[in-house]
């Protein structure tokens, strides 16, 4: 089996995750586990969505309660975040992130749990579910995601998503925090959301609704399409185990990272 944490994903984690607390002169207790493997079984999760207590101990990563422990832990201290950004801000610096446009759009995932930010998919008989929310340059290399509830509107989420962005940097001066256009399709039809995104300096180029089929948008839009499909190739972004919507967003800014070195290489 290739292994999932390579060592080019592990010289940019291991860095990032804070040290181990210190153990007690006496009684020191069991020896904590490698980070390595306990990265290792939480990408395992990730990968295949099978349940964190049926997480193989041939894995050697440990239990999935320690796995999840971690995942919540390292999520809370910012390593996802800042993972993605380190890898965005290494091909800003080799000029490798379009920022002509910056691409839009959403897709569901089931939730048969419920849980936080759950709600009636619209699109599937009204059944349980989370809506992901995913921005790309124009090439599709992701910027950010972030959750909701299955029932929210995508057009009140844009100011959200690009807040959500991370400042990219990689190159002197200021960080890169906006593109310059945001193509989107009808659910992003606003008047209000056109003016706001010109008050912030983006071109907006939403669709219109009622347009005639084959307008041009999709000449653009596919690439942030395919993006999602990558993420929700992922089993535990595919459908929603989680209740809690931190242990979700973990997976989504785990799932970008994993994007951007697969599909930019090492």
């Amino acid at each position: 089996m290739k292994p999932l944490v390579t060592d080019a994903l592990w010289e940019r984690v291991g860095p990032l995750l804070p040290p181990p607390p210190p153990r007690r002169f006496r009684f020191p207790g069991r020896k904590p586990l490698d980070y390595r493997k306990t990265l290792t079984g939480i990408l395992f999760v990730l990968k295949t969505g099978i349940a964190w207590d049926d997480l193989p101990a041939e894995l050697g990563c440990g239990c999935g309660k320690t796995c999840h422990h971690y995942l919540r832990a390292w999520h809370q201290a910012g390593v996802w975040r800042q993972l993605h950004a380190l890898r965005l801000a290494e091909r800003n610096g080799a000029d490798q992130i379009d920022w002509e446009r910056a691409l839009i759009d959403a897709s569901f995932a089931k939730a048969p749990e419920g849980g936080e930010d759950t709600g009636p998919n619209p699109t599937d008989r009204s059944k349980s579910g989370s809506k992901h929310h995913v921005l790309t340059d124009a090439q599709g290399i992701p910027l950010t995601a972030t959750v909701t509830a299955a029932d929210v509107n995508e057009v009140t989420q844009v100011l959200q998503v690009l807040t959500d962005m991370p400042p990219v940097g990689g190159k002197p001066g200021p960080k890169r925090q906006k593109p310059e256009r945001l193509p989107g399709d009808e659910a992003y039809h606003s008047g209000p959301l056109r003016t706001l995104l010109r008050w912030r300096g983006i071109t907006p180029v939403l669709a219109e609704r009622g347009r005639e089929h084959g307008s041009g948008l999709g000449v653009f839009r596919w690439f942030v399409e395919r993006t999602i499909s990558w993420l929700h190739a992922f089993g535990r972004l595919r459908r929603r185990w989680d209740r809690l919507t931190e242990i979700q967003e973990a997976f989504l800014r785990l799932g970008c990272a994993l994007i951007c070195l697969r599909f930019l290489g090492p």
